[in-house]
């Protein structure tokens, strides 16, 4: 990937995750990668600007630490509440990370205990597993939660529970930022890795989706949306392949 990051950085063109992970996980990754602009965390919870990198105001953004940030999602703590209020009315069992230890943690994520501490530092989005649940039970909770403002969406080991979180509406809030303080017309190019991807790749003006190791996507419902292209190439080296062409 050194060599695509290289060439968008010499461009000036920038790159800004947009992750399931939180804050804490995320900002290890961008030092690693040499990353200094705008990151979307968990799902959508969260978009943090580095402080005094946009020249325009940012409405709505609130400051944290060393970052401006736009709280699309509801506060963790009314997230973990709500999640068990909601799951004791539908007579269901359900397990959070809000429940758990840090080595349980680790254990049930496939986590290193460090690794397992940054996504215990949640702001927005509480992963979890039923307990105690039958299919009647698990759609007992997914409308009950809808009805009271808050989403249930099973992911790849866990659900996740959250309210306002959005990642398609932080992209296109982190575009329309990006166009209103350049002041020229710039084009959105999205590359996601999965299917959980799909939603805010839709947001953007090009859409690319990194296959499998067998070149299919993964994942259930992986099949992309067809304004979403197929790369042909999987993992990093898919992603290098496909920002050099674009760009070159």
């Amino acid at each position: 990937m050194e060599d695509a990051l290289a060439e968008l950085d010499r461009r000036k063109i920038p790159v800004v995750l947009v992750s399931p992970l939180t804050r804490a996980e995320i900002e290890p990754l961008r030092r690693k990668l040499g990353n200094s602009h705008p990151f979307v965390a968990e799902n959508g919870g969260g978009i943090f600007f580095p402080d005094g990198y946009m020249n325009v105001k940012i409405p709505g953004a609130v400051r944290k630490t060393r970052y401006l940030c736009i709280d699309q999602g509801r506060p963790y703590e009314e997230v973990c509440a709500a999640l068990d209020e909601i799951a004791e009315q539908c007579g269901v069992g359900v397990a959070g990370f809000h429940h758990m230890n840090l080595r349980e943690i680790a254990d049930n994520a496939g986590l290193r205990p460090r690794d397992a501490e940054l996504a215990r530092e949640r702001e927005y989005d509480e992963p979890f597993y039923f307990t105690s649940a039958d299919d009647a039970g698990i759609a007992r909770f997914v409308e009950a939660a809808k009805e009271t403002g808050f989403s249930a969406r099973p992911g790849g080991m866990f659900w996740h529970f959250s309210s306002g979180s959005d990642p398609a509406r932080a992209v296109r809030t982190v575009t329309h930022l990006f166009r209103e303080a350049a002041h020229i017309k710039l084009r959105a190019v999205g590359i996601g890795a999965g299917p959980e991807d799909v939603e805010w790749l839709q947001a953007v003006d090009q859409a690319i989706l990194l296959p499998g190791k067998d070149g299919v996507p993964e994942g259930p419902g992986a099949n992309p949306a067809k304004n979403i292209v197929l790369a042909g190439t999987p993992g990093p080296g898919g992603w290098s392949e496909t920002i050099l062409s674009i760009i070159s």
